[in-house]
């Protein structure tokens, strides 16, 4: 039985498949008759294609209403020859060239009985500023005028005698040398007391003034102390970064610039530091500024450094500079077959300060400059300028 039931499946699969096979055969041929014509429609598409891109490129050629029709418009300006400055951009300050801190003339100081400045004050040189206690001085000047006004009077009574042949010369020369010893003592005594007067050695402005009356005054700037300034003799100066060493030297122009009072200076570095900070990577340079009531210590000025100048340079405008991968280039209007077109011309660029960079190579004067509607545009395409 199981042997009949084996014979009749297997019989049943070979009529399906034969079955199957007589169904799918006129399909089969249908496909591929499709898939022929398919293939012809395409090769006449791409050959009609190609005969319109032919057709349009003839015309364009020769119609040059439609050229026009199909130009852009965009903004030229003549490339012209003329100079260029780069500037190092960096923040100073104003400094004095002479601080001083007030010190006593006999090297110790003493009590402070009378002070006569306060801060704020323009001092002059020689000015009076404090006064020391001058008790012992004057006591000890006191004692030898005492002195000196005896050995006058006993010099005079030696001379007296010795004019009436009385005595001795040497009694007469001891006497002599006594008064002029005591005369030398006061006249020390007297320089001494005036050491007690601490007077301005600079003029300028008393920046500082922490002492007071009663307080003892050595002149160290860690005690009290009085610290003056003179504001007619100033200098700006700032910290240069490390890669600038070679192009900023003493000699070089300055630009100074306070934009709290609306001025600026001119002028030229002086000097430049020899060494260079390990912090900041950075050396100082400071030059000389003129005598101004408007510019005081400490303040922040902005400085310009002229690192590097060129005469009759090519210059561009910084966003009309494009990329590729071949490198930078800008694109420049070109007449050719008497309509105009924008070609693209590779260039070699140097410095750039503000909005315009100099180009080394690959522009010249007189070249037409695509500098408004180069956006999207591409070497060959019709344009229509503004320029006549």
């Amino acid at each position: 039985m199981q042997k009949l039931i084996k014979l009749m499946i297997i019989s049943v699969t070979v009529i399906l498949a034969s079955c199957g096979s007589k169904t799918d055969a006129p399909g089969n041929a249908i496909l591929a008759e499709k898939k022929a014509k398919l293939d012809e429609l395409k090769n006449q598409q791409q050959k009609l294609n190609n005969e319109i891109v032919k057709l349009q490129n003839e015309i364009a050629k020769l119609d040059t209403s439609a050229a026009i029709e199909n130009a852009k418009l965009v903004g030229v300006s003549p490339v012209t020859a003329q100079n260029f400055t780069h500037y190092i951009e960096l923040q100073g300050k104003i400094d004095a060239r002479n601080i001083s801190y007030v010190a006593p003339r006999n090297g110790q100081g003493g009590l402070v009985k009378a002070l006569f400045v306060k801060q704020g004050d323009y001092v002059q040189t020689g000015q009076q500023l404090l006064k020391l206690d001058d008790a012992v001085y004057l006591k000890n000047l006191k004692q030898v005028e005492s002195q000196l006004s005896y050995a006058k009077d006993l010099y005079q009574r030696q001379k007296n005698l010795w004019d009436q042949n009385i005595g001795t010369e040497v009694q007469l020369i001891n006497a002599k040398n006594n008064v002029t010893n005591l005369e030398d003592q006061i006249a020390t005594l007297k320089e001494q007391w005036d050491m007690t007067n601490v007077n301005a050695e600079m003029s300028g402005v008393a920046e500082e003034v922490t002492i007071r009356v009663g307080e003892l005054f050595t002149g160290s700037p860690l005690a009290g102390h009085i610290k003056l300034v003179n504001t007619s003799n100033l200098k700006v100066t700032a910290n240069i970064p490390e890669n600038y060493l070679e192009r900023v030297r003493e000699g070089t122009n300055m630009l100074v610039s306070f934009p709290d009072i609306s001025k600026s200076i001119e002028t030229k570095i002086s000097l430049t530091g020899k060494i260079i900070d390990p912090n900041s990577r950075s050396f100082y340079a400071e030059a000389n500024l003129p005598s101004d009531k408007d510019l005081r210590p400490n303040q922040i000025a902005l400085v310009k450094i002229e690192d590097y100048s060129a005469a009759n340079a090519i210059t561009i405008p910084v966003n009309t500079l494009q990329t590729d991968d071949k490198g930078k280039f800008v694109l420049v209007a070109a007449t050719e077959n008497g309509r105009m077109i924008a070609r693209k011309k590779p260039v070699q660029i140097g410095l750039s300060y503000g909005d315009a960079v100099e180009i080394i190579n690959g522009l010249q004067a007189g070249d037409n400059l695509i500098t408004n509607g180069y956006q999207g545009l591409y070497d060959g395409q019709p344009i229509i300028t503004d320029l006549k």
